[in-house]
């Protein structure tokens, strides 16, 4: 491979040691090696991060390096459906062309794959050739990638690209079994959750002249406002509850409302039955009062007048 290249060049001299390197210090995780014709043109394969929906997948690329490589970053593109970035586009990430401001020339094209790994799960954010494919399509996909690898260019560049899928699979583990099951439950917890948050009722968004119907009737009661501030155990009146609510000034607008508890409601249903109990004895005196000085006067006879 050496003999065709002019080994003064600086990018051909780095990139024949990158090569050396790569295949003296091979990696679980991935793999890369130039096409024979030309070393600036590399395929890659990558192993789907572990613990993600990723996980034993095995996913290949191209990259292209510049002519002024390495003080120029180079460009990449994945092969493999992946749900997470689009086939056969250069992807736009931190260590591709797209931002060559942030590339630094002492990386290489194990630190460029080590970075595109840990990419993997991260959210696209809207960046150019990004998908953003639900976790359990990601999981088959990357359950797929293992079939076969994918077709593209010449004859050359596929066997590459075979040599490599045969390698990463008898280093990649098996996908685990369970992880689509675990995907789908945790969306639908997810979803459930959401749900519930959207359900729930923020007090905060309430504007601060407005309360809740408490479902026993049309009252308006304060939430956290009487909490213990009535040792006597006398629960306040609705009317008193429902003009705080409604007088509530802009310095006590953070208050919350709610309605009474159910203690509250019974207390006042026993002092209902108390004050009618108490009401009706006092009818049941006043009648036999009048009764018994109607029986008095009746025994005392008719009183007559003296006509002279």
């Amino acid at each position: 491979m050496a003999e065709k290249y002019n080994m003064k060049n600086p990018a051909v001299k780095r990139i024949l040691q990158e090569v050396k390197e790569m295949q003296s210090n091979p990696s679980d995780d991935f793999t890369s090696l130039p096409l024979e014709e030309n070393i600036f043109e590399w395929q890659f394969a990558i192993r789907g991060p572990r613990d993600t929906e990723f996980e034993g997948a095995v996913y290949h690329g191209r990259i292209q390096l510049p002519s002024e490589y390495p003080f120029k970053p180079p460009s990449f593109m994945l092969l493999t459906p992946n749900g997470r970035f689009e086939t056969q586009t250069k992807i736009c990430l931190s260590i591709s062309n797209h931002h060559p401001e942030h590339w630094q020339p002492s990386w290489s094209v194990r630190t460029a794959l080590v970075a595109l790994i840990a990419f993997m799960p991260t959210n696209p954010n809207g960046a150019l050739g990004s998908l953003d494919y639900k976790k359990e399509e990601r999981r088959t996909l990357a359950i797929k990638s293992r079939e076969a690898p994918p077709k593209f260019g010449t004859p050359e560049r596929q066997k590459l690209i075979d040599e490599i899928h045969e390698y990463m699979l008898s280093k990649a583990p098996p996908v685990p079994q369970h992880s689509s099951i675990q995907l789908l439950e945790e969306e639908h917890s997810r979803d459930e959750e959401a749900e519930s948050q959207a359900n729930s009722h923020n007090p905060e968004a309430l504007p601060a002249e407005e309360g809740i119907p408490d479902q026993a009737g049309d009252r308006i009661v304060e939430e956290e406002v009487v909490v213990d501030d009535n040792p006597q155990g006398v629960e306040p009146s609705t009317e008193i509850q429902s003009s705080v609510s409604r007088n509530q000034s802009p310095h006590n607008s953070g208050l919350r409302v709610q309605n009474l508890k159910p203690e509250t409601r019974i207390q006042q249903k026993l002092d209902d039955h108390i004050f009618t109990l108490i009401a009706i004895g006092l009818a049941i005196a006043i009648v036999a009062l009048l009764l018994k000085k109607f029986v008095k006067s009746s025994d005392q006879g008719p009183v007559f007048m003296d006509g002279s």
